[in-house]
C-alpha cells in the first residue's frame, strides 16, 4: 500500500482533482487491484488494512427514473427501499452498469461519488458519521481516497440516511 499526498495526486483522477480544487484534506491510498477478487470493496479494505465498515462503495441506482448515487459500507448491502425513501421516491433498482459508467465517467469498481461527469443526487449511509474518516473510490480500481464524511457529504450535496444493511 502506497500513500500519496494530495500534492502528488493533484493531476490525478477527476475525484482527486475535485478534492484538491475544493481545498479538502484527503489521503490517497493505492494498491494493486486483483481482477480475480470477488469484491472490489472488500479487496480495498484488505489491501489498505482498514476495517470494512470504514470503506464505502459507490453504487448507482435508478430511483423513479432518476439516476441516484448510493454510498454504503462495503461490509453490507444497499437497502433499495430505504434509498428510494431517502431520495424522495417510491421505487429504486440498480442502474444498468453501462449507463452508470457513461453517466459518471468512471468504470464499474472504480466509480467515485466525487468528480462525476454528471452530478447525480447522492445519499450517504448514516453510518459514515460514526467515523472520523472514511474511504471511497478515487476514480479507478486500486485507488481509494480517505476523507471526513462531512466533507464528502458537502462536496456531493449528499443526504445522510440509513440506506445500508448488513
Amino acid at each position: 500500500m502506497a500513500k500519496k499526498s494530495k500534492k502528488q495526486q493533484s493531476g490525478g483522477t477527476p475525484a482527486t482533482v475535485a478534492l484538491t480544487a475544493a481545498g479538502v484534506p484527503f489521503t490517497v491510498h493505492s494498491y494493486d487491484h486483483d481482477p480475480s477478487h470477488p469484491s472490489y470493496g472488500e479487496e480495498a479494505a484488505e489491501a489498505m488494512g482498514v476495517s470494512p465498515d470504514r470503506v464505502f462503495k459507490t453504487l448507482v441506482a435508478d430511483v423513479d427514473g432518476t439516476l441516484t448515487v448510493a454510498v454504503v459500507p462495503v461490509a453490507g448491502q444497499l437497502d433499495l427501499k430505504a434509498l428510494a425513501s431517502a431520495a424522495g421516491g417510491k421505487r429504486a433498482a440498480m442502474a444498468d452498469p453501462a449507463l452508470a459508467e457513461r453517466t459518471t465517467g468512471y468504470v464499474r469498481g472504480g466509480i467515485s461519488p466525487l468528480g462525476q461527469r454528471k452530478k447525480l443526487p447522492t445519499v450517504l449511509d448514516a453510518s459514515a458519521d460514526r467515523h472520523a474518516t472514511i474511504c471511497v473510490s478515487a476514480g479507478r480500481r486500486g485507488l481509494e481516497v480517505e476523507l471526513a464524511p462531512a466533507d464528502l457529504a458537502a462536496l456531493t450535496s449528499a443526504t445522510l440516511a440509513p440506506i445500508g444493511r448488513e
